[in-house]
């Protein structure tokens, strides 16, 4: 059995948003785990949310399913609907082309923890910033279509 060891897997806050959106990103941490057992069709990231914090910038996929599963702690989702309240076992799911700009936010006073399955493919569109995923180009680009400088992250 692939057990994996979640201890061994590194842990990171890395962000390639460019500035001003990376700075939101700083109490984020996640673990590839799809990418740590050799999974190819499909990422799965173990991510935690310390007090204060958001999981990314509120978006939706145009070419990507996205589901979660909390696993400990509780946070808000931030979707197009309102918000709703995320708790241990609770489940959400973001099916790609659907314009419905979510993400996770920890208003809580302990770190939340869910997995997030999906991957990192196609357009993705950010309906509270001035950014968009160009998948065609393989970079951030303003809404007008403008890309962010080089080497941003």
């Amino acid at each position: 059995m692939p057990k994996l060891d979640l201890t061994a897997i590194p842990s990171t806050n890395r962000t390639t948003y460019p500035e001003p959106y990376a700075a939101g990103m700083t109490k984020r941490s996640f673990r590839r785990l799809g990418a740590a057992g050799g999974l190819t069709d499909f990422g799965i990231s173990h991510v935690t949310v310390e007090p204060g914090g958001m999981s990314s910038q509120r978006h939706w996929h145009s070419d990507v399913d996205e589901f979660l599963v909390m696993l400990e702690g509780e946070a808000v989702l931030v979707e197009e609907g309102g918000e709703t309240m995320l708790r241990p076992g609770d489940c959400a799911a973001f099916p790609k082309g659907a314009a419905n700009g979510h993400h996770i936010v920890n208003r809580s006073a302990e770190p939340c923890v869910f997995l997030a399955f999906g991957r990192s493919e196609g357009d993705c569109h950010y309906p509270d910033a001035d950014l968009h995923w160009d998948s065609a180009n393989n970079c951030y680009t303003r809404k007008d279509g403008t890309p962010y400088a080089a080497g941003v992250s």
